[in-house]
């Protein structure tokens, strides 16, 4: 339905002046950016509005703010109070962002209605005019807009794991003594690819081939003195150095380039992928070596099994005869002398065990960082509480199952999943939800369901700010809670605190049973 220029609910005067956003990441051409000026420019025209500015990310992913410089841009721009426009004008919802917490969307959208400004989606079936319906609407666009992501990102990693299985090579540089092979979806050789470059075709695939005769000689020289010679990693390097053998890259080789190579299995022909995470462009995690994706024998071996897992002893028995003080005494005394830390500068330190060294000992480099004193600029301490969590989890699973059992109740847990079934008649799944804060201060769940295994009754275990007990219990079934997620606040609707336990008294009293007396 066509309508005239918007007006101000201020001074009902015609405002004609707007400010064009536009966004595309890599998707399909119906989102380049001249479609979605096209379509603003057609909507503008059709109401006797003139674009005077645009804003413009090209090739940027809409799951959050960071290298969107255009958008920050504009919000900035719109915060300082002395833009000559009174609206945004945006393709549709998803251009404005794929965030995965509707939240966020919708408050860089209020950012700008504070500040006078209205954010028009020109593409979309509503009116962005405040009204119940286009609030109802817009959430739900917003939600769909960020599951759209959610769900293309569990397709492609499915997709890449496959392909590992398969014996491809999932990104990355070859390394050295190494190529990258081009081949088609029969597996014939179509052309080796330099650094830098990539297929063209999405039926072809990656494989690793050896390299150049004399850099495999060198990467084999570099186990022989590692493993029969004893040197170190420094003194291969030095030697390399003095041969004038340059690293992949072209540099001089250092203890770290060396070590690199002692302890990638792709020299021995294995195709490891998933050793760190990095979905929907949140946290990186470096994961356990449990959840990689490993295909054994996938390429050309260039180095005998023997000599790289007789590598991987020497390592982690030198690693061994190093007591914890001696580790942090090292790792103090590298501070004051650097005045940072990292895994970088640990392994390029001569002197230094690995960086995987501290892992392995202390659970994680941020909890060896905080024994020495040192604070990271970034902030990981995500990755405690997640290990926590991991920790946490199973001893909840656990007490439930032995308390329902103490009460009479039949309990039979699925160690896969760990879900409880109980008396044969209801399943019931326990998921933690973290606590998380706002830049307001507010605090904020996110529960995610496990909807594959379809449990009767999800007990949602809300932490306590620290993220080291529980605060409280949400039993929900699923016959009223089918849906994949929800976010709950410090306060909620009454129809979700319905549901809201401070203990499980409740949950064990579904599993009690009762002795019945025989009748005479």
């Amino acid at each position: 339905m066509e309508t005239g220029p918007l007006q101000s609910p201020q001074t009902g005067q015609p405002m004609f002046r707007a400010a064009e956003y536009v966004r595309m990441s890599t998707e399909h051409q119906q989102y380049s950016t001249h479609n979605q000026v096209a379509r603003i420019r057609e909507y503008a025209q059709h109401r006797g509005i003139e674009v005077v500015k645009t804003y413009a990310d090209e090739g940027k992913s809409g799951l959050r703010l960071a290298g969107r410089l255009a958008l920050q841009q504009l919000i900035k721009d719109v915060e300082s109070g002395t833009v000559d426009f009174t609206m945004v004008l945006v393709y549709d919802v998803s251009r404005w962002g794929r965030f995965q917490d509707a939240d966020e969307s919708a408050y860089y959208e209020y950012l700008c209605k504070r500040a006078g400004i209205q954010v028009i989606y020109c593409a979309e079936q509503f009116e962005n005019d405040g009204s119940p319906i286009s609030t109802i609407v817009k959430g739900v666009k917003r939600t769909m807009a960020g599951e759209y992501s959610r769900e293309l990102s569990t397709k492609v990693f499915a997709g890449q794991c496959r392909l590992i299985e398969l014996g491809y090579r999932q990104g990355g540089p070859a390394g050295f003594g190494l190529r990258r092979l081009l081949v088609d979806q029969t597996g014939a050789h179509k052309a080796e690819l330099a650094r830098g470059e990539h297929k063209s075709l999405q039926t072809d695939r990656v494989v690793l081939v050896p390299g150049p005769a004399e850099e495999v000689q060198a990467v084999q020289s570099i186990y022989r003195w590692f493993v029969n010679d004893g040197l170190s990693e420094a003194a291969i390097a030095a030697r390399l150095n003095s041969s004038g053998i340059l690293s992949d890259l072209g540099r001089e080789w250092s203890r770290a380039t060396v070590h690199e190579i002692l302890i990638n299995e792709k020299y021995i022909g294995s195709n490891v992928y998933n050793r760190v995470s990095f979905k929907l462009h949140k946290q990186r995690i470096v994961n356990p070596s449990d959840m990689w994706i490993r295909k054994e024998d996938a390429f050309p071996a260039i180095v005998a099994k023997e000599d790289f897992y007789t590598a991987q002893g020497i390592i982690r028995a030198r690693s061994r005869r190093i007591s914890d003080e001696e580790l942090i005494d090292r790792l103090r005394h590298l501070y004051k002398h650097r005045q940072a830390l990292s895994g970088l500068i640990i392994n390029s330190t001569e002197g230094m065990p690995s960086s995987s060294v501290y892992t392995q000992r202390f659970g994680s480099l941020v909890r060896a960082y905080q024994l020495v004193g040192f604070v990271p600029s970034r902030d990981f301490q995500y990755i405690e509480i997640n290990r926590e969590l991991r920790r946490l989890h199973p001893t909840i699973v656990l007490q439930t199952e032995e308390k329902m059992a103490d009460l009479g109740g039949h309990i039979k847990r699925d160690p896969a999943t760990d879900l409880l079934f109980v008396n044969e008649e209801f399943s019931v799944s326990i998921v933690l939800a973290r606590c998380r804060q706002r830049e307001s201060g507010q605090l904020f769940w996110k529960m995610r369901f496990d909807t594959g295994l379809a449990p009767d009754l999800t007990v949602a275990v809300r932490l306590a700010p620290a993220n080291t007990s529980a605060l409280d219990y949400y039993l929900l079934p699923r016959l009223d809670f089918g849906c994949p997620r929800i976010s709950l606040g410090e306060c909620n609707p009454v129809e979700l605190e319905n549901y809201r336990f401070d203990n499980l008294d409740y949950l064990y009293g579904m599993a009690a049973r009762t002795r019945l007396r025989r009748a005479a």
